[in-house]
């Protein structure tokens, strides 16, 4: 039995963070007090004593008595019932103005978030202006001009608090966007309001739901305020803030007065910002803030190698590519540049590598998935003949997933944890093939056997925590393969698996590649990985390719010293006897490289020659080295 075939294994699940005896304290009482809130707001005339219009001038102004329990106000109106019936309106108020701010705030951080360029930098300047001012100032002008009362108040109360909507749901959107599962879905062409909608939104809605706590606590201070100060509810309608403004006038003769309505917002905001408290503390992802990048020179020179000789089973060409990257408040730098390889049909090209070499952005570059601060600045990629840089989005979108698919390195995080597996590969079959909903699935679990899962129907309705490492690898490359690509690019598929099933996944690769027929771009960092599974091997350093050669040439008889270097310090061709050798140095971060060769700060074979840009040079076999036709350099044990 494989470990394919092996149920995920049973963890005994935890006790959430909220339950702890600490947090239940705070919940419990937060909890009762708002369900009080809400029970006074909805049974307030079957819960009250008297109608809270009801006047009484003889019995004005008294303290607690059983006629009256919490006493009665200038009027004679009892305290209780007023009490009672300015819940109703919290509640209104708190619905109101959070549902508003909401829908405006979260549609347009979503949009502006995902969309970025000129409408992210607009509205966010408008933003910035809005949240510069005091927000009861804010609040008191649009209530100038709308009027006062109740619903007026919430409507400004409602555009004042979009704004901490719009600017969350714009951060978490900046961060989710660059997930990977996001780029799995837009790998597969889901538009950008189907990957909002269906994919980052479900992420998200945790800081939101913490979000609307926040603003419901903050509402329900600002009612009150507006209301004490005359320009929200209008006497004689119960509220707590007009409650406050008549005990004002009365401090001296009956103080009592301004406790029940003080006590009451005091306890109902504490309530709602504690619970808030806790959902930010137990279900909260919270925002990433990336680290400042440092500063780095222009772009380098290079070297323009010789374009590619036409072949007629060419299934993708890449010529010249080159791509930039323009960090947040960096200078533009670049990480791959005069990158060119061809990959014929049915053929796999490994890319390997130190990391920090291009080797992942060469792959997303040519899905279009660069990301934000990212773009391609050079070259061309043809796809089958077709021009992919050239491709409108629309076009771009219809290519992914039809054409040309991708499987990420993780697929823990290449795969949304909000939705079954079976439910990911099936929205690619309705969206990309246009099956129906029966027929997807049926096509679904038909995958899911044939990449080795057992019971496919049942693993088809479990959701992505629920298996293990080598099977959600597995629906990965089911979901990669379920529209038939021309080309598969794969993002070091094994890197997180153990090596037995990192074994059983390359020899799928094979297996779905003679099947399919398919061209296949595999990334690697792991030489031995990419001998078992690779036609031909392409070596990148510091964003160009260095080498290009078949598998068994690249490994009996290496052009380039960095390719001697990589073999002499694979673990299975070493010697045996300590210490493994390395290559001296590190490599140059981008924008920091050298005008000439980028090897050659690391090269024991450096001479004057390679201080000028070096070109790749060949047909069969590509080489980026002056001294390539001299060196004999030591091949792999």
């Amino acid at each position: 039995m494989t470990s394919a075939s092996l149920p995920a294994q049973t963890t005994r699940k935890s006790r959430p963070a909220w339950m702890t005896p600490s947090t239940l304290a705070v919940v419990i009482p937060s909890v009762l007090v708002l369900a009080a809130l809400v029970i006074c707001a909805l049974f307030a005339q079957w819960l009250a004593p008297y109608d809270p219009l009801d006047q009484d001038l003889i019995a004005s102004l008294q303290g607690p008595s059983p006629a009256h329990w919490l006493g009665t106000d200038d009027l004679g109106r009892d305290v209780l019932s007023r009490l009672i019936y300015g819940s109703r309106i919290a509640v209104i108020a708190a619905v109101e103005a959070t549902s508003l701010a909401v829908l405006i705030g979260v549609p347009i951080g979503l949009f502006i978030g995902y969309r970025g360029g000129w409408w992210d930098r607009l509205t966010m300047r408008l933003v910035e202006a809005i949240v510069s001012i005091p927000g009861i100032m804010v609040a008191i002008v649009i209530i100038a001009i709308l009027g006062t009362g109740l619903h007026r108040a919430m409507f400004a109360l409602g555009i004042l608090y979009s704004t901490a909507f719009l600017r969350l749901a714009r951060s978490v959107v900046l961060t989710e966007r660059e997930e990977v599962y996001a780029k799995s879905a837009r790998v597969i062409g889901a538009s950008p309001t189907r990957i909002l909608v269906r994919h980052i939104f479900l992420n998200i809605a945790p800081p939101l739901i913490v979000q609307v706590t926040l603003t419901v606590g903050a509402v329900l201070l600002a009612e009150a305020g507006l209301s004490f100060i005359g320009i929200g509810v209008q006497p004689p309608q119960a509220s707590w803030g007009t409650m406050l403004n008549t005990a004002a006038s009365y401090m001296e003769l009956n103080p009592f007065l301004a406790v029940p309505p003080g006590l009451a917002i005091v306890a109902t905001v504490l309530a709602v910002n504690l619970l808030g408290d806790v959902l930010r503390d137990s279900i909260g992802r919270g925002i990433r803030v990336p680290a400042a990048p440092s500063t780095a020179p222009a772009r380098v020179r290079t070297a323009p190698s010789r374009p590619l000789a036409p072949r007629a089973d060419d299934m993708l060409r890449v010529e010249g590519l080159e791509v930039m990257v323009s960090p947040k408040g960096g200078t533009e730098v670049p990480v791959v540049t005069d990158m060119s390889f061809r990959i014929a049909r049915g053929e796999t090209l490994g890319l390997v590598g130190e990391s920090g070499s291009g080797k992942t952005v060469t792959g997303l570059a040519l899905m279009g998935l660069i990301g934000a601060g990212g773009r391609i600045t050079g070259g061309r990629v043809t796809l089958d003949g077709t021009d992919l840089l050239g491709l409108s989005k629309a076009g771009l979108e219809k290519v992914r997933g039809n054409d040309v698919a991708m499987v990420f390195q993780d697929p823990t995080t290449s795969l949304n944890p909000a939705y079954t597996v079976g439910n990911q590969i099936s929205e690619v079959l309705r969206v990309k093939q246009g099956l129906s909903r029966r027929a997807a699935w049926d096509r679904t679990v038909e995958l899911i056997d044939r990449v080795g899962i057992p019971r496919a129907a049942e693993r088809a309705r479990a959701y992505p925590h629920e298996l293990s490492g080598g099977m959600a690898q597995r629906i990965a490359i089911a979901r990669a393969l379920s529209c038939g690509p021309k080309l598969l690019i794969a993002d070091e598929p094994t890197t997180a698996l153990d090596v037995t099933v990192q074994q059983e996944i390359l020899d799928l690769f094979r297996d779905l590649q003679d099947e399919f027929g398919m061209a296949m771009l595999f990334v690697t960092h792991d030489l031995a990985v990419a001998a078992d599974v690779c036609d031909r091997i392409a070596v990148m350093y510091c964003g160009e390719i260095v080498e290009t050669a078949p598998v068994d040439d690249l490994f009996a008889n290496p052009r380039h010293p960095y390719t001697s270097g990589l073999l002499s310090a694979m673990p299975h061709g070493a010697s045996g006897t300590p210490p493994l050798p390395v290559i001296p140095g590190s490599v140059p971060t981008p924008g920091h490289w050298p005008e000439g060769c980028r090897f050659a700060a690391r090269c024991p074979h450096v001479t004057e020659a390679c201080a000028a840009p070096v070109p790749l040079t060949g047909d069969a076999r590509l080489i980026r080295c002056v001294r390539a036709d001299e060196l004999v350099l030591e091949a792999a044990q």
